[in-house]
């Protein structure tokens, strides 16, 4: 197919027949849709919780082939991350931030991470409170808990909001996850991660997650989770359609190759971001690498690996379906090589 562009714009779709394109090209979509992204551009948005901080970070990410995402505060003092809060409602609506992502602090603390220890409580009002006024905004949220530690009732708050309640940072049976999942719970972040392992007789949270109907993220860095584990993943769900990759990208993606979190400077080191204690913090990807990684490492065709940083997350959080629209700006494209290269002919 060609595609004609004028004006910076895309003025029609045909086949190409005799032509003789000006640029050779593998693929042509719209920009990928990330729905973890604790930083980028240099900016975290627990150290910049502010409209101009979001911009930054969704700046960042648009440079690199991601043009919506959900930017995600982890765990943290309420004043915090009501402030991420206050700055997603501000900066509702604008091009490329499509709303929020609360990643604790309400986790278990055997399975924190990178998550300050000293910050994880329980489920508290104030979260809810803060969760039921972004969604009355009509503001798409996504908060990541530890199901088995939730109350009940507050849990079931956060359902009747709309917001999406994700499992993760978790130590759940998967009786407590099968529970959690009847009374709503509608996804798992970062599939393997963060979540104890799946043994022969305890098959965990991970064990429930794969056999459900619920969505979940998945890092495909090749660190957080090797090739053949996302293969057995993808293959263990009940249909396709399910799983998503997510970056997890801290502020070292479109920034420097550091940042500060919790006090402590970490560094890009072989592709991977350790803390000081040992544990993986955060990731340094983009979805952009993600496509070529599920295609080139864990073998999927091209068009399912596209629903995982395009369709799906978009399904998961009710967002506009992704498209090619005539008259679209040639900057909301991604134009990638046959090696999935990002070509930029603005």
């Amino acid at each position: 197919m060609a595609i004609e562009i004028a004006n910076g714009k895309v003025a029609a779709f045909r086949p190409l027949g005799n032509d003789t394109a000006d640029l050779q090209v593998g693929l042509i979509s719209p920009q990928f849709v990330d729905l973890q992204v604790n930083g980028g551009g240099g900016v975290m948005v627990n150290s910049q919780p502010t409209p101009d901080g979001l911009r930054a970070i969704a700046a960042a990410h648009r440079s690199c082939g991601t043009g919506a995402i959900l930017p995600t505060v982890i765990t943290d003092s309420h004043d915090v991350i009501e402030a991420a809060a206050e700055a997603a409602l501000a900066t509702q609506g604008e091009p490329g931030l499509a709303g929020l992502h609360i990643e604790g602090p309400h986790l278990a603390t055997e399975r924190r991470g990178t998550h300050d220890a000293a910050r994880i409580r329980p489920l508290d009002l104030k979260t809810v409170s803060l969760v039921e006024r972004l969604r009355a905004a009509n503001l798409p949220v996504m908060i990541t808990l530890a199901p088995e530690l939730a109350d009940p009732d507050l849990f079931a708050r956060l359902v009747a909001s709309g917001a999406i309640v994700s499992g993760g940072h978790t130590q759940a049976t998967a009786e407590e996850t099968r529970t959690a999942l009847d009374r709503g719970l509608g996804c798992f972040t970062h599939l393997y991660n963060a979540m104890p392992p799946m043994t022969s007789r305890a098959p965990g949270i991970l064990g429930a997650a794969l056999n459900s109907d619920a969505h979940a993220g998945i890092i495909v860095d090749g660190i957080h989770v090797t090739w053949d584990m996302i293969r057995i993943a993808l293959r263990a769900r009940p249909r396709k359609g399910l799983t998503f990759a997510v970056s997890d990208a801290m502020a070292t993606v479109g920034g420097p190759n550091h940042f500060n979190l919790y006090g402590q400077k970490i560094f890009v080191r072989d592709g991977a971001l350790i803390n000081a204690e040992g544990s993986l913090a955060g990731a340094h990807i983009d979805l952009v690498k993600s496509l070529a990684n599920l295609v080139n490492h864990v073998g999927l065709p091209l068009d399912e690996a596209i629903e995982m940083v395009c369709d799906i997350p978009c399904r998961v959080m009710g967002l506009p379906a992704p498209a090619l629209p005539l008259g679209c700006a040639v900057t909301d494209l991604n134009i990638l090589t046959n090696d999935f290269r990002k070509l930029d002919i603005s």
